[in-house]
């Protein structure tokens, strides 16, 4: 991963918390956790569609405000 892609995951999981904060009608602690995980489950990710494709998955839940 590069230094540009490291920098976008960084941020997008920063962001995905900052939304977590905000939430009303859901868990917060729950959405924290399952964050977390995706982010472990993820990290050893080597080819950079996989990568892209998991960010655009972050970067969609963050446009739509959905939680699913």
């Amino acid at each position: 991963m590069n230094a540009a892609t490291s920098r976008e995951v960084l941020q997008l999981y920063r962001k995905l918390l900052r939304y977590g904060q905000e939430l009303k009608f859901t868990d917060q602690t729950y959405f924290r956790k399952r964050i977390r995980k995706e982010f472990r489950l993820n990290k050893d990710l080597q080819s950079s569609a996989d990568i892209e494709f998991n960010i655009k998955k972050g970067e969609a839940l963050l446009e739509r405000k959905r939680v699913v």
